[in-house]
């Protein structure tokens, strides 16, 4: 199965149902737009550098942005409530967690997550193997607070996005600051695509960075 990057929090994941997280529009935030065509459009939110489905749509494909249960083919996709802050919306409004799962493999997308989560939502959450956190700070949980949400989630592979990059116009955090909470033994650079089997999915929870 493949992963690729697309820069900010947007993902493309899988083979034969191709599922796309968070589109931007690339000049809006300052990088490349992103080059796919997803058959799954996931939305966390309503801003424009996460809801850009005109860059990714094609004929049939299905967004979703609202926190429903369904399952397309054969991808189960459940959408959950949080928050985009810590003020239970107040600031910035709500935001969906997806949980996702194709060909066994299971996915959370935690979107421009603002706080922690309790323990409602870690339940509903459940098992994961891929988790995308966002680590940037500002406008979501920064990178003390995205090692917290790793460890209460304990994915096998926590996948960092949100964060600063080259070319990116939004204030916040290069990822720096969060991998220097982790031993290098634990990280590893995956370049802007990766194909894995499940076999190749670790037991204990490591981060995988990918660059653009």
């Amino acid at each position: 199965m493949r992963i690729r990057w697309h820069g900010h929090a947007c993902f493309e994941v899988g083979d034969d149902d191709i599922i796309v997280t968070d589109p931007h529009d690339g000049k809006s935030i300052g990088i490349n737009p992103p080059q796919v065509k997803g058959d799954i459009i996931l939305v966390s939110h309503d801003h424009y550098d996460h809801n850009a489905t005109r860059e990714v749509e094609k004929k049939n494909s299905l967004v979703v942005n609202k926190p429903i249960e369904k399952k397309v083919n054969d991808v189960n996709i459940k959408g959950i409530i949080s928050y985009h802050d810590e003020s239970e919306g107040e600031k910035r409004g709500d935001n969906i967690i997806y949980k996702f799962e194709n060909k066994n493999i299971k996915f959370c997308h935690l979107g421009d997550l603002g706080h922690i989560p309790d323990q409602d939502i870690i339940d509903e959450i459940g098992e994961v193997d891929f988790l995308f956190v966002p680590v940037g700070g500002n406008f979501t949980i920064g990178p003390e607070r995205a090692k917290k949400v790793i460890e209460m989630i304990e994915p096998k592979i926590a996948i960092p996005m949100h964060f600063k990059t080259g070319g990116l116009s939004l204030d916040i955090k290069t990822i720096e600051n969060f991998l220097a909470q982790y031993d290098e033994r634990v990280t590893h650079k995956v370049g802007i695509e990766l194909d894995f089997i499940q076999d190749d999915l670790p037991d204990e929870t490591e981060v995988w960075v990918f660059s653009l």
